[in-house]
């Protein structure tokens, strides 16, 4: 066990809005200069998945040959030391306008980065400085992929958006090209890592993606890390409908070829009875925690009240940033 006061490295994949939560709740604990040297996480590192091909994010990357700038604005801002300002600058959407209209004002200004430097990456280490984040923000690649998916009716389906929307169940999720090349800097924090966090979020079009990335996955099983992966709170429509947390973690699986995870974090808190009829009218129900099947495969698991339900189901990043920094910072496990 290591010592208690010692500070660790931290490595969060994913997309969407749950990995810029998880991050917005690790931030307070990141040592980002001197003055911080108490805090206990002194590198935080989000890989981010690339495969969104919708909304503004979409339109960029067709008419400018980009990556998707989307979910890593959201994960620049979640980091950054000033939301206020600079943050409500980079979320701004345009309403109006021939060629505006619906774009956010940090996917223009990446894309506009991007299109200097020559280099996706180099345009979100520079925004990252003027956004003066707390942490550091990889691509998990600099290569233009699309994502398809296998139905379980058989039929293929192109595109993270009309998968999304497909609502049917999948049988398989692929990158296009098959083979894909991670940054070096991923592999690097990876390698370095303490702690390896994996979700939550969508399964098949913001964890699954990154994982595909065969020296992604390499990487994490062969770290040192303890690996944690953090179980959704509701099922999807069509795309988890029915899933189990043993369900989600047999996918991931299946896909990577690799049993990457030492632990599980899931949710113990009830979700109100008039937050379930809504989510039941949309055929979405709470992630059954399935400890028997945990057990099982041999999974350790922890659960704590995580639940923030003001108007819509979502983790608490306050209080799921606590559980992980008590269950695997302060009295960090052996992998």
């Amino acid at each position: 066990m290591n010592q208690p006061n010692r500070s660790v490295r931290v490595v969060a994949l994913g997309g969407g809005t749950g990995l810029s939560m998880v991050l917005r709740g690790l931030k307070e604990y990141v040592a980002s200069s001197k003055k911080d040297q108490g805090r206990p996480i002194s590198d935080l590192a989000a890989i981010v998945t690339v495969t969104d091909d919708g909304g503004s994010s979409g339109r960029l990357r067709r008419e400018y040959r980009v990556l998707p700038p989307g979910d890593i604005r959201n994960c620049m801002v979640a980091l950054s030391k000033d939301e206020h300002l600079l943050g409500k600058l980079f979320q701004y959407r345009f309403p109006a306008g021939r060629g505006l209209a619906g774009h956010s004002f940090g996917n223009l200004f990446l894309t506009a980065l991007t299109n200097v430097t020559g280099d996706f990456p180099e345009a979100v280490r520079v925004s990252a400085r003027v956004l003066a984040i707390r942490g550091r923000i990889f691509p998990s690649t600099a290569q233009n992929v699309t994502l398809e998916a296998e139905l379980q009716d058989g039929k293929t389906v192109h595109g993270e958006t009309n998968i999304s929307r497909s609502r049917k169940s999948i049988r398989e999720v692929r990158l296009v090209p098959r083979r894909v090349r991670p940054l070096p800097e991923v592999l690097e924090a990876i390698a370095s890592a303490d702690l390896v966090l994996v979700g939550p979020g969508s399964l098949y079009t913001s964890i699954i993606p990154n994982l595909l990335i065969r020296k992604v996955a390499q990487a994490i099983k062969r770290s040192r890390a303890t690996c944690v992966y953090i179980a959704n709170l509701m099922t999807q429509p069509g795309e988890t409908q029915h899933y189990s947390v043993a369900d989600h973690i047999r996918a991931i699986y299946e896909h990577t070829g690799k049993d990457l995870f030492d632990f599980v974090v899931i949710n113990r808190s009830r979700v109100p009875s008039s937050l379930l009829r809504r989510y039941r009218a949309q055929s979405a129900e709470p992630v059954d925690p399935s400890f028997d099947e945990l057990d099982r495969m041999r999974l350790r698991y922890v659960t704590g009240d995580l639940l923030n339900h003001r108007g819509v189901v979502r983790h608490d990043q306050r209080r799921l940033a606590r559980l992980l920094l008590d269950e695997f910072v302060k009295h960090r496990p052996r992998r």
